[in-house]
């Protein structure tokens, strides 16, 4: 066992860590973008059919 075993371990793991925090954020920000057009098709829509309830 030599420390460049060790060192690369460490490195790799580093990598990893950094990979799986990126794809977090990655996910996170389209799960917001998901909700936010979610909401705007929602009330977009409510807006639609009270146009088409009222006659207008």
């Amino acid at each position: 066992m030599t420390g460049e075993f060790f060192s690369s371990m460490v490195l790799n793991i580093v990598f990893v860590a950094i990979a799986f925090y990126v794809l977090y954020h990655v996910v996170r920000a389209a799960v917001r973008d998901g909700i936010k057009l979610a909401r705007r098709s929602e009330t977009e829509n409510r807006e639609v059919t009270a146009a088409e309830n009222s006659g207008a």
